[in-house]
Formats: C-alpha cells, structure tokens, sequence
C-alpha cells in the first residue's frame, strides 16, 4: 500500500512539472507573438544564409515571430558590442537578439555575464530530442561548461578536398601534408589565422604533432606553450617555405581555397562543412571530379550554438527560434548538403519513425562523406589556446 501511495506520489509529481512545463512554454510562446529577433550570425556563405531565411519565414508562419539576420564577418564584433552595451549600462532593449557562437566566443560572454539563461535545457525540443550524453561538445564547449547558457544548432568536422582527376592519393596527416608540400611547391595552403579556419589548421597540426596532447584540454596559462607548442611551429617553418605563394600570403578563408583549388592553383583545400565540395559542384564551383576526405587518425570537431544576449528585447521570441532550429523540421533541412550539410544534434533513437525516414532519405551528395566516413573527431582544445596560438602564427608568419 505504502509503495502505491509513493508511486502515485511520484507519478502526480512528473505529471504537474510536465503540466507546469508546457503552461510555461504555452506563455512563451505567446509572449513571443509579434518581437522581433535580430539575429547576429556569421554571413560569409550563402548557402547558410539561405538557410537563415528559410527558417525565419517558417518561424513567421509558425510562430508569429519575426527573425532578421544581422550578418557579421566576425562574431567577436557582435560580443564586443554586447559588452559596450553593458559598460554604458544599456542593460534592457540591447541592439541583439540571438548570436551564433562558441569557442571563445561563447567562454567570453559566459564569464562577463553577457547571456540570459540558463534556457537551452528547458526548450521543449532540446529536452525531447537531444542527448547530453551522445557527444561532450553539447555540454562542454571547447572545454567551457555550456550550463545551458546556449542552444546546440549544429555540428561540424574540418575536411579535406581534392580533385582526383589531378591527384589519386591525397596526404592523410599533417607529416604526409608536409612531404606532399615539399614534392609539389607552391600547391598546399591554409587559411590565415586569426580567421577560425586557419586558428582550427593549427590546432588540427598540433594535435598532431605535439608529444603532450593531455596539455591542450588544460588552460594555456597552465602548460609549458613554448615546450607544447613547438614541433608546431617548427612544422609550419618548413611548410610555409613551400606553401601557396612562398607562405609570404595566405588565403582568407574556405571560400577562397574552393575556387584556388577549381583554378587548380593548390591541390588540397579545407573546410569546416562537411558538405563544402558536394555545394560546391552543384554550384558550379568546382568539377564534379573533386572529393572529400579525413586524416587517417581524425579531425577536429565541435558544436556550434545559439546564444540569447543578457539584454535582449525579444528573450521569448529569441528562445522560440532556438527551440524551432532544433526541430526535425529545421535540423533535417539543414542536412541536406545543398542546403547547408550541417550534421544534426538531434539523437536518431529519439526521433518518431517518420523523422528517422526523413533523415535516411536525405541527398548526401557525391562529395560529402557519410557519418561512418568522418572516422574519428578530435577534441577542440581548451578555448584559451585560440588566441594563444593565432597571436604566436601573427608574430611568426604575418607580413
């Protein structure tokens, strides 16, 4: 008798929080009604663009809520002005809604207390449908405990392109890469740091290369950075002799290596998107010919998020649209290559079957490598190793 009445308890308990839950959800939603999310996000590829405006009219439709991207070449812009607005005590009706960031980003808002939350545990979709457990990088970014400050929004892993109709056997390391550099001058490049790519080229190399890989998920200011980080940078002294243009230019971002490599001036470009090369053809960008591919022992990867400023004018509305962008709906979407090709942060074995179909039936395109292809993904290292590395490559290599 006892059990049952414990059990009952219990059960009445789960069922008022859940109750309670979707009456706080059901306010939000209404709240929401009408604002206007101004949504700062990265705005160099046009396809993520799209993207963006397919969500925002189906958010409109959906939700009444109205989401207008603010395009930024560097997300680092939106949070220093985030954190001007709270010098000059601008703390309601901030010019921000809802930012796309992580890394150092997210760990710099997160320690001026510049985010409204916690949020992102509670979003109806985040708790029906993600798994903490399936991958650290929801919970942890780039070692930064996310203490549902963000809303996971997708997932990447840096690839490699090349042509096979000019290259059969492309380097699989960052020792091959440098020997493929020293056959071929001229033909191998990077992004040029503190652009996020070439920042993500040096931590893929000193991964890599490095005797201590257990220093880098530790705060830089911790370790010996001279002692770690030197095979690095003596690695880059003999790549950048050889490199693209004497390594005396670099180029400014993935965009450019695609049509470097479309103009057959490198042999070998990079990309955070795993679907870059499969857009790439279908645009025309590049010869059907081209193919994607990993480092034999793994790539870096990471989740990227959704971030609700402290001061936002539109909190409710800024959470609607997070929880939409984890929707089957819009995560689906998203997968598709020629949309964006963004890998889900959805768990598959929380997915009603109809959804599941939905993403087995998705295009892969005839460059983008299945999630069984991807092998393995190595850790981001901790987020203060960013700045540390990019201000050491600037004071090496810039010119």
């Amino acid at each position: 008798m006892l059990k049952s009445l414990i059990a009952a308890s219990i059960s009445g308990a789960l069922l008022f929080t859940s109750i309670q839950a979707k009456a706080d959800w059901q306010d939000t939603l209404q709240e929401a009604k009408g604002q206007t999310v101004y949504f700062n996000a990265w705005g160099g590829a046009d396809n993520v663009n799209e993207y963006i405006r397919w969500s925002a009219k189906r958010i409109k439709e959906q939700y009444g809520v109205t989401l207008k991207q603010v395009k930024l070449t560097d997300t680092a812009d939106a949070v220093n002005r985030v954190l001007a607005e709270k010098a000059a005590g601008k703390n309601d009706n901030g010019s921000i809604d809802l930012i796309w960031l992580n890394g150092e980003n997210f760990r710099s808002m997160k320690d001026n207390q510049l985010l409204y939350g916690p949020f992102s545990t509670q979003l109806p979709n985040y708790k029906k449908y993600v798994n903490e457990h399936a991958r650290q990088s929801i919970t942890h970014d780039f070692g930064t405990p996310v203490d549902g400050m963000e809303s996971p929004w997708g997932m990447a892993q840096v690839i490699f392109m090349y042509d096979t109709a000019t290259l059969k056997t492309p380097p699989k390391s960052m020792p091959e890469l440098l020997a493929y550099a020293q056959q071929h001058p001229g033909r191998i490049t990077y992004p040029a740091p503190p652009q996020f790519l070439g920042a993500t080229f040096l931590k893929q190399a000193l991964y890599e290369l490095t005797t201590d890989k257990s220093a880098l998920s530790k705060p830089v200011d911790s370790v010996d950075f001279q002692a770690v980080t030197g095979p690095l940078w003596a690695y880059l002294d003999k790549l950048n002799k050889v490199a693209w243009r004497h390594g005396e230019t670099f180029p400014s971002d993935s965009t450019q290596m695609i049509r470097l490599l479309d103009d057959q001036e490198i042999d070998v470009a990079l990309s955070f998107d795993i679907s870059s090369a499969s857009v790439a053809i279908q645009q025309g960008n590049l010869p059907d010919t081209v193919r994607s591919y990993v480092f034999t022992n793994g790539t870096i990867g990471n989740t990227h998020f959704l971030g609700i400023p402290y001061n936002s004018s539109a909190k409710a509305g800024a959470e609607v649209v997070a929880n939409f962008m984890l929707s089957p709906e819009a995560q689906i979407q998203k997968q598709i290559p020629t949309v964006w090709g963004d890998l889900s942060v959805l768990s598959y074995d929380r997915l009603a079957a109809a959804d599941q179909k939905k993403f087995d039936a998705i295009p892969r395109g005839i460059a983008t490598l299945s999630i069984a292809e991807l092998g393995k993904t190595l850790p981001e290292p901790h987020t203060s190793w960013v700045k540390a590395l990019e201000k050491e490559w600037l004071k090496r290599y810039a010119q």
